[in-house]
Parts: structure tokens; sequence; C-alpha cells
């Protein structure tokens, strides 16, 4: 499998982030949308995916994507709060936190 060929999209029709490879669906990370928030619910790797660093790299993509619509993020998915205690720089978009 050739992890190369990553790309990865917001689904708002599914409410949820996508990551492909190969053209095949690999991850998803499911959120609920607020008015000012995303509620990121359930992240999955499928497990032919697993141990290759993709949840990680779907995290980013989605907190990433989250910010430049200058949303907050609720983090109900473990795997998304682990993300971000391990990541500080993404910190301040939890519903709650100030920036800075």
């Amino acid at each position: 499998m050739n992890t190369d060929d990553i790309s990865i999209r917001q689904r708002k029709d599914k409410q949820r982030y996508e990551l492909e490879v190969g053209g095949a669906l690999a991850a998803f990370a499911d959120y609920r949308p607020g008015t000012d928030h995303a509620d990121f619910v359930h992240t999955e790797v499928l497990p032919q995916f697993e141990g290759k660093g993709l949840g990680s790299k779907l995290a980013r993509y989605a907190l990433d994507d989250t910010r430049r619509q200058s949303l907050k993020v609720v983090a109900t998915c473990p795997f998304i709060a682990k993300f971000i205690q391990g990541h500080p720089q993404y910190q301040d978009l939890l519903v709650g936190q100030n920036p800075g």
C-alpha cells in the first residue's frame, strides 16, 4: 500500500472528514456541527490502514480546517481529545479556551 497518494476532505453532507489512500476510504472523523463549533464525536482508521499515522494526519487536517472556518472544537472523541492534548498548538481551539 502506497500512503503517498493521500487525499483528505470535508464531507459536509455526511458531517465528517474523510481520508483516502489511492481513492479508497482509509479513515474518517465524524462531527456534529454547532453554531460556532464542531463536536468531534468519533474517529476511525479502517483496520487495513492502521499503524501508518493516518489518524494523526486526519486529525491535523480536520483541526486546521476547523480553525480556518473560525470555529471552536468540542473533543467528545477520545482520539481527537488525546491528539489535542499532545499538540498544544490546537488547545486554543477547545471550547472554553482562549487563544494566547
